[in-house]
Parts: structure tokens; C-alpha cells; sequence
């Protein structure tokens, strides 16, 4: 399976002319997508532009076997419609063909107020929609202090409540983890390949055991770039990763899909 590489932009740029100069010179570069899916998550103000730019007869004459952009959102509402101001539904970003969807990422867990019984709302409307949901967990720095067990005890209960209700054939094909230690988002500090492994085997073990899954796929999200890209993907059980700050520059986030293409 081609490794998964997620570019979050979070709320960046700041206006839709530079935003379609990063698309373009994100997406514009041949390479063979031999190991690689891509999927730019822009700011929700930025989607249909994008994605016009995405469907356009330039963009769909790229040669067979060239990267296949996906688009996918950084967040969503439970609702599908209604007096909920200020927000968006699944609904809405699949008549746009958006393909996949952030929620629960640490962010919007920390400046937001989500609750884990929110994400899961989030989680089972996307699914009902047929999104794919990239469900962001992981611990922060004073529960990792306490050790491995503490980390992992963190993490199994926020599958539990992220996931509550759900198992099986819903999830099937759709769900996909990010393990994002928070304690290395945003510091320039990153989780070590073997602490970022023994975590996501983990995560995979419950998914099998709990959920049913029979090929769960999870990714590494934490202040990756291209220094350290080949370090984690390089072990066949993380499956990719979320790439938040080094997915603004364009060569370098084109550095990171390269070595990603790399790794046999």
C-alpha cells in the first residue's frame, strides 16, 4: 500500500493568491507517485478554488502514473444542516468532492474546546457521508513524562471515545489514524522513529482487536519534514504522515514526497 502524505495548512496563507501559487507549485512538479498518495488540506475559504484548479483540463492531463491530488478539509460539523452558524457539514464538503476530512487534531482539541464526544460525532457523521476521516490522537508532554504505559493508556482512551459505536464494516477502508504526539507539534521537536513506532503498532493492535479492522492504517504526524521523513516511513507499519509547517514550502514538502517515493 502507497504511503499516505497529508499537507495540513492549517490557517495559512493568508490571501486565495498565494494560496493557488502554493497549490500550483505543490502540485505542478512531475513526479511518479510510486510510493506516495498526496492530500492538500487547505483553509475552508480556499477549497473551491482549489479544487477548480485540481479539476481543470491542465490538471487532469497529467500523464498515468503521475501523483493523484486528493483534497480534504481540516475539520467538519456533526449536522448535516441547520442553525449552527459559522460551521460545515460533511454534506457540504461532499458536493464539492472533497475526499477526506481532519478532525479531533490537537489544535482544535486545545483552542477549540473539542471534547472527545464531539469528535466522535464528527467521526460517525463523516462516515455516514462516506468522507474519509483522519482521526488525530495523541499524547501531550506531561502524560508521556510519565511513561510509556501512562502515553499509551492516554491514547487507547481517546480511541475509545472517538470511536464509540462504531466498528467494523462503517469504518472499513475509511478511517485512518494520525498519531501526533502533541508534545512534538509546532516545537521543532520530533518523536524518535522507534517511540513513534511502538505507539502506532499499538494503536493498529486495538484497531484489529476492538474495531475489527482488518488493515487499519496510521499515520505520523509531528514536525515531520524532510530531514527526518525517511527515518519513520521507512518501517512498514506507519503507513505515512501528517505534514503541518514543512507542507507551506513547496520544495520542501516536494523533498518529502521524493524520499517518500524512495522507500521500497
Amino acid at each position: 500500500m502507497k504511503k499516505l502524505i497529508i499537507a495540513n495548512w492549517k490557517m495559512n496563507p493568508p490571501t486565495l493568491k498565494k494560496a493557488k501559487e502554493l497549490f500550483s507549485a505543490t502540485t505542478n512538479y512531475r513526479l511518479q507517485a510510486k510510493n506516495a498518495e498526496i492530500v492538500i488540506v487547505p483553509p475552508f475559504i480556499y477549497l473551491s478554488e482549489l479544487l477548480k484548479i485540481k479539476n481543470s483540463p491542465k490538471q487532469s492531463t497529467l500523464a498515468t502514473g503521475q501523483i493523484k491530488l486528493k483534497i480534504g478539509a481540516q475539520n467538519i460539523f456533526w449536522a448535516t444542516e441547520g442553525a449552527y452558524t459559522g460551521e460545515i457539514s460533511p454534506k457540504m464538503l461532499k458536493d464539492l468532492y472533497v475526499d477526506y476530512a481532519i478532525i479531533g487534531h490537537s489544535e482544535r482539541r486545545k483552542y477549540a474546546a473539542e471534547t472527545d464526544e464531539m469528535i466522535n460525532k464528527k467521526v460517525i457523521a463523516a462516515l455516514k457521508e462516506s468522507l474519509k476521516v483522519i482521526l488525530c490522537v495523541g499524547e501531550p508532554l506531561e502524560i508521556r513524562k510519565k511513561g510509556k504505559k501512562a502515553a499509551m493508556d492516554f491514547v487507547k482512551n481517546q480511541l475509545q471515545k472517538d470511536l464509540k459505536g462504531l466498528k467494523g464494516k462503517l469504518l472499513s477502508n475509511k478511517l485512518i489514524i494520525a498519531y501526533e504526539p502533541i508534545w512534538a507539534i509546532g516545537t521543532g521537536i520530533s518523536a524518535t522513529p522507534e517511540t513513534a513506532l511502538e505507539t502506532i503498532k499499538y494503536i493498529k493492535k486495538l484497531l484489529i482487536t476492538n474495531y475489527q479492522l482488518l488493515t487499519p492504517r496510521v499515520l505520523y504526524g509531528g514536525s515531520v519534514d524532510s530531514k527526518n521523513i525517511k527515518g519513520f516511513l521507512q518501517h512498514n507499519e506507519i503507513d505515512g504522515a501528517l505534514v503541518g509547517g514543512a507542507s507551506l514550502n513547496a520544495k520542501e514538502f516536494k523533498k518529502i514526497v521524493e524520499l517518500t517515493n524512495k522507500i521500497n
